[in-house]
């Protein structure tokens, strides 16, 4: 991590969705205080763009198709770039976790996530970076730590479930091709109705796409596809 006072926080995405990468360049350059200064797709061209281009952070997908994000972490770290790291998952392992800690992963967000979320995750790291100085006692240290600890997880739209949206997401990941509502509702066990609540919120926090599924008698049906990653 490299003091920069007054400078924009300069992010590399990582991420091997071409989608996704672009969505998540343009979440960060939405946030004040933060510029991406590039996007690689596999683990060699982020080393590319290190080698070249000065980060301070690493927006990292853990998988990535020629290495796992953590062993990336690991030989960036070996080599001697020192850029902290949001790691963006859906996986849900505790050890990995834990295994980040020691490796410069300040955050994770986990997919599906919407702009708030990672938002307040930069928000609250670039707090953390911005703490300097002698800390005048344990609670200076506890509340420079604590900037880093988001309060709970993001409210989720009025009527919408966690588990719900996970179990809609994991049908929308699970089907490449794409799902209409209609699709989406047999495969979960929800309404249609309820299915596209769910889809449109996706949508919203661009983790899916939607477009018309012509060929169909009367007014096309829209069909979804996941566009953030595995």
């Amino acid at each position: 991590m490299t003091g920069r006072p007054g400078q924009p926080i300069r992010v590399l995405v990582v991420e091997d969705d071409p989608v996704a990468a672009d969505a998540h360049v343009m979440y960060v350059g939405r946030v004040p205080g933060f510029v991406a200064v590039g996007k690689a797709h596999t683990g060699a061209q982020a080393r590319r763009v290190l080698d070249r281009t000065p980060v301070d952070l690493l927006l990292l997908d853990l998988h990535l198709p020629d290495v796992h994000g953590l062993q990336l972490a690991r030989s960036l770290r070996a080599a001697g770039h020192h850029a902290d790291v949001i790691a963006v998952t859906s996986a849900r392992d505790l050890a990995v976790v834990r295994e980040g800690v020691s490796l410069g992963v300040v955050q994770y967000v986990l997919k599906p996530f919407t702009f708030a979320t990672l938002r307040d995750r930069l928000v609250r790291y670039a707090e953390f970076r911005a703490a300097a100085g002698e800390a005048s006692g344990q609670d200076e240290v506890d509340r420079a730590l604590a900037a880093l600890r988001a309060p709970g997880p993001a409210a989720l739209p009025k009527g919408l479930s966690g588990p719900t949206l996970e179990r809609v997401s994991t049908a929308l990941r699970d089907a490449p091709e794409g799902l209409t509502a209609t699709g989406v509702a047999e495969a979960v066990g929800i309404s249609r109705i309820t299915a596209r609540r769910y889809l449109e919120h996706l949508v919203d926090s661009g983790c899916a796409a939607r477009r018309p599924q012509y060929g169909t008698v009367g007014r096309p049906e829209l069909q979804y596809r996941w566009v953030s990653g595995p």
